[in-house]
């Protein structure tokens, strides 16, 4: 008896000093030369979001939920992209003046942290030439994704440390991601060759036609195999929205929600709607088929309160106010300071390729409708660091109507009560301050024009 009491007595004593990891994880670090912002921490879903406290030395220390693996880490210039799991204990440190060459992550986690780090510093050099890339014939393209998916993976082999299931599912993730950017290239080469004839050869998206498109665990894991889950089912829907005649955003909420797996369902639905709910124009129908087919509770929630606000933005309802904001001609100028005539809002920002290829089409309907009762208002939501990149653009472009800046970006109240989720976006308010139309047609729709007469503008 004394022997067994002995041995369960060790046994515990064993137990005791197993090391159990915390649930939760620890980033901290240093900035040097900070530029003038907040430095945040994002979900990459950007449903989540905190701003750190930095010292005047440029210190910051945070403890970070592992239910979040994906997370960013933004002072307003420069995105670290970072893989958070339970018992990570990371120390951050740049010169926010040299990033790239002073970037170093050290502590427990931080291996693969230095390879994303190191990875993106390669998509962010391709992505550098992509006027010279998506503009080469279809041959010469797939060379080129090749030979740097293969310097991907070279880089993926040669790094340090790296837990061997990372390395395993990493692998298969820069293959998504090459089958992403064949994905991507028929449209891209008609973009930048403004050749919109070009096709691409029927066997060029052959491996990705033939993928299956519900693995779950990478689904979970590659962001880039879930961009393809999202167009497979996205050209799903547009066949769907041809062959019934529906508008798109039901057509993809109804093929989302035919598919089995209740974690891919839920996640498509979700992202969907978290980014075009504000943009459908039957919000009422929308918003009931998505929350008849979503099951996550959580994502529901989330979804019912974007809607709760968007019938705030109603036809006819006062509109959200913006409230002395910088204008480009001088002074501060606020909504309330344009009523008598209607409002065409084009809220955009520098850094927006959409946004400015809508910048000729808007000058021919200022053009068109100079002297009418209306007036174009140009709102920017650039970062505070790119103040005076809006100021040139803005000379440099020669922009008419009204140009002003907004107070806060992205986080300006007015953005945020228009739940705007995306840019270039366009908004139509009348001559009392209510809402005509919260998601206006663009000016290079004929939409537009026909609205305008429609008030008899």
């Amino acid at each position: 008896m004394k022997k067994l009491l002995f041995i369960a007595f060790a046994i515990a004593l064993i137990g005791c000093k197993k090391e159990v990891k915390p649930d939760y994880a620890i980033i901290s670090g240093k900035i040097t030369n900070k530029h003038v912002g907040d430095l945040t921490i994002n979900s990459e879903d950007r449903l989540f979001k905190e701003t750190l406290a930095v010292t005047a030395d440029g210190t910051f220390s945070d403890t970070l939920s592992t239910d979040i693996n994906s997370y960013v880490l933004f002072d307003g210039t420069n995105p670290i992209f970072l893989n958070i799991e339970s018992g990570n204990n990371l120390n951050i440190t740049y010169d926010a003046s040299d990033f790239d060459n002073t970037i170093a992550i050290s502590g427990v986690g931080s291996e693969i942290n230095n390879y994303l780090v190191a990875k993106r510093k390669g998509e962010i050099e391709l992505s550098k030439k992509n006027q010279e890339i998506f503009s080469l014939e279809e041959d010469k393209y797939l060379e080129r994704m090749i030979a740097f998916k293969n310097s991907q993976e070279e880089l993926l082999n040669n790094a340090e440390g790296l837990p061997r299931e990372f390395i395993t599912k990493e692998k298969k993730n820069l293959h998504y991601g090459y089958l992403s950017k064949l994905n991507n290239f028929e449209n891209a080469h008609k973009y930048f060759t403004k050749n919109e004839d070009f096709k691409i050869s029927d066997d060029f998206l052959e491996e990705a036609k033939s993928l299956d498109y519900s693995n779950i665990e990478d689904f979970v894991f590659s962001s880039n195999y879930k961009g393809l889950v999202s167009d497979y089912y996205g050209d799903k829907a547009h066949e769907l929205s041809e062959k019934d005649s529906i508008a798109y955003d039901m057509a993809f909420l109804k093929t989302a929600s035919a598919i089995e797996n209740e974690t891919i369902k839920n996640t498509l639905l979700f992202d969907y709607a978290n980014y075009n709910i504000s943009y459908s124009k039957d919000i009422d129908a929308f918003y009931n088929v998505f929350t008849k087919n979503s099951t996550n509770e959580k994502n529901n929630s989330i979804i019912t309160e974007m809607y709760d606000k968007l019938m705030g933005l109603a036809v006819g309802r006062p509109s959200p106010k913006f409230v002395g904001y910088e204008n480009y001609a001088g002074g501060k100028t606020s909504l309330d300071d344009l009523k008598g005539k209607y409002v065409y809002i084009d809220v955009w920002a520098t850094w927006c390729g959409p946004c400015k290829q809508q910048i000729p089409f808007l000058k021919e309907v200022e053009k068109k409708y100079h002297g009418k009762n209306i007036q174009f208002v140009s709102i920017s939501i650039d970062k505070a660091s790119d103040h005076e990149k809006w100021k040139a653009m803005v000379n440099e472009k020669e922009l008419g109507g009204i140009q002003l800046f907004a107070d806060n970006d992205w986080n300006s109240a007015f953005v945020k009560e228009y739940q705007i989720q995306g840019i270039p976006r366009f908004l139509l308010i009348d001559a009392e301050g209510n809402i005509v139309d919260s998601n206006a047609p663009r000016p290079s729709s004929p939409k537009l024009i026909e609205l305008f007469t429609k008030l008899n503008i």
